[in-house]
């Protein structure tokens, strides 16, 4: 029995992971208004019952499709190596715009539910607030790490720093999808990030290259 249910767990997962990527792919192509969750039931194989057994709306769809972004950045800022030079962070956070701008439509999604989040009643407030506070925990977690190998200046409060980075990536994104992809987003966030790698090192001055 015990088996079994964790047979029909893991059956749940892949079909809720299917469900996420179709999802994910009709709402690139089709729009969010535009696409119904018969749509997407269909492209997945089961039926529209099926479907929002999974997730009940298409807010609750959206909502998943942008914890799962949150995620992926999470791990491959978690994965990032390389030496401490007081470069590290700032190359993860150029990595993580690069990989934003390879998902033109999912970037779409994002700016979409990021503005409902401000809203205290939607049930993205919580995801939003509560992802944002970790990311920028690590991220000047990450930026210390740089303090105590003595490549960043020990005087500066990172965590504001960490908020000031996610503010600039998130604005930056918003008028990507405004300009309907013409702002050159890496480009713009790597000259922030070098500019701000400029005031930040404790070498200080100095031009720095993220190329």
């Amino acid at each position: 029995m015990a088996r079994s249910k964790r047979g029909s767990y893991t059956v749940g997962l892949e079909r809720r992971e299917r469900i996420l990527e179709a999802a994910s792919q009709r709402f690139t192509s089709s729009g969010y208004s535009r696409t119904s969750l018969a749509e997407i039931a269909r492209d997945v194989g089961i039926t529209t019952p099926g479907l929002t057994h999974h997730f009940p709306t298409k807010q609750h769809l959206l909502l998943a499709i942008a914890e799962r972004r949150f995620d992926v950045a999470q791990s491959i800022a978690e994965a990032a190596l390389g030496e401490l030079d007081g470069t590290r962070t700032l190359r993860v956070l150029l990595s993580l715009s690069e990989l934003f701008a390879e998902q033109p439509g999912l970037m779409e999604l994002f700016v979409l539910i990021s503005a409902e989040a401000a809203d205290p009643n939607s049930p993205a407030h919580e995801l939003f607030q509560e992802r944002y506070t970790r990311i920028a925990t690590e991220i000047a977690t990450f930026f210390m790490a740089e303090v105590a190998s003595g490549a960043l200046r020990p005087d500066l409060d990172y965590q504001a720093i960490a908020r000031e980075c996610i503010a600039v990536s998130d604005g930056l994104q918003l008028q990507y999808v405004l300009s309907e992809g013409k702002l050159d987003l890496v480009g713009q966030s790597r000259a922030h990030l070098e500019r701000l790698a400029s005031s930040i090192l404790l070498s200080g001055g100095e031009k720095v290259s993220l190329a």
